[in-house]
């Protein structure tokens, strides 16, 4: 399975953005979709979209606040487990992967300050 299996990207700016304003958890079943949520980051990052960052922050904010209620079930199944090498940054890239272990061991509460970490990151660079 490869990146172009989430993310379409002969689509518009516009419908990548779209998606992970309405949310990224139904759109690929069987994957997280933290994982659908990072490929139109990358996406629209490589894209130059200004949005790309801030979008993917509240994208995974909603993700991981869903996760961490009681009854909902969002695919742990981690189809990717070395997109986190799709970035340039090793750090970012290392706070990615912890990140997506922690959601699959069903670990919300490291999971939370991961993505805090990450926005940081995002936001350095």
């Amino acid at each position: 399975m490869n990146a172009t299996e989430f993310v379409d990207t002969t689509v518009s700016s516009r419908d990548l953005v779209r998606r992970l304003r309405v949310g990224v958890s139904d759109v690929v079943p069987e994957v997280m979709p933290e994982s659908v949520a990072w490929h139109t980051f990358i996406e629209l990052r490589r894209r130059g979209d200004p949005r790309a960052e801030s979008l993917f922050i509240r994208a995974l904010r909603t993700l991981h606040s869903r996760r961490s209620l009681a009854g909902v079930t969002l695919p742990n199944n981690d189809r990717l487990p070395y997109e986190h090498r799709m970035v340039d940054d090793p750090f970012l890239a290392d706070l990615w992967k912890a990140y997506k272990k922690c959601i699959r061991n069903q670990r919300t509460g490291p999971a939370s300050q991961l993505l805090r970490d990450i926005e940081e990151q995002i936001i350095k660079s």
